[in-house]
């Protein structure tokens, strides 16, 4: 398998979680302009996020492994497969691309560059909420690496689309898309004061689904041939 070198992956970290959020934030803001319905609203959110997803993990996933996401980063780095140097920098990388896909978006739509948001994310339902969708995130990019490699992109796709509506919080389950979406006052933001409590459930999330992952996706032991006594059982 080729490998790229640091500043392509980190380029494609940035240039994926860039799109990944021009494209959350920018049909929200399409939603909110062509219906007051909050449902289809939401679903117009919904479709683009996971297809992008698809589109974004299949060209850039061999280049950076496509995290496009802290949470995934800190969890290939605490599985080893990513060294601690590099995490940093993903994670740099991450953010920063976040950020330029929220101003992208406004220069779209003609906002400002930067608003930040006052929309209300906060409390329990929404946090466990959150720990849910990260850890629901991480089982599934796991085993489809295990079992289904090239279907990851669109099991992470669909998960995400699921995910937008059996989460009370719309399943953000990144903390770098969190961080970007601060920074716009529109349908997708979330109030900047309510970022730590959905970054630390997204990190709790992630870590947790690393760690039943890792056991449920342990070695399995070898057996033998089916027996007779098994095939009448």
């Amino acid at each position: 398998m080729e490998r790229f070198d640091l500043s392509r992956r980190l380029a494609a970290e940035a240039l994926g979680t860039g799109i990944l959020v021009a494209t959350v934030v920018g049909s929200g803001i399409m939603a909110e302009t062509l219906t007051r319905d909050v449902a289809l609203a939401l679903l117009c959110n919904t479709l683009p996020t996971g297809a992008i997803l698809v589109v974004m993990i299949t060209v850039l996933g061999p280049i950076s492994g496509a995290h496009f996401n802290p949470a995934v980063t800190l969890v290939f780095t605490g599985r080893r497969e990513l060294p601690v140097n590099e995490a940093a920098l993903y994670i740099v990388a991450q953010i920063a691309g976040g950020i330029a896909g929220t101003i992208a978006a406004h220069l779209m739509f003609g906002l400002p560059l930067l608003d930040p948001s006052t929309k209300v994310r906060t409390g329990g339902p929404q946090w466990f909420a959150e720990a849910v969708a990260a850890f629901g995130l991480v089982a599934t990019i796991l085993a489809g690496l295990r079992f289904q490699r090239p279907a990851v992109p669109w099991l992470v796709g669909l998960y995400i689309t699921a995910a937008y509506w059996f989460t009370a919080s719309t399943s953000f389950a990144n903390p770098a898309v969190a961080i970007a979406r601060s920074l716009t006052n529109t349908f997708s933001g979330i109030r900047p004061a309510d970022l730590p409590g959905f970054i630390l459930a997204e990190l709790c999330g992630a870590i947790a689904g690393m760690v039943l992952m890792n056991w449920l996706l342990g070695h399995a032991k070898t057996r033998g041939p089916v027996t007779v006594a098994e095939t009448r059982s």
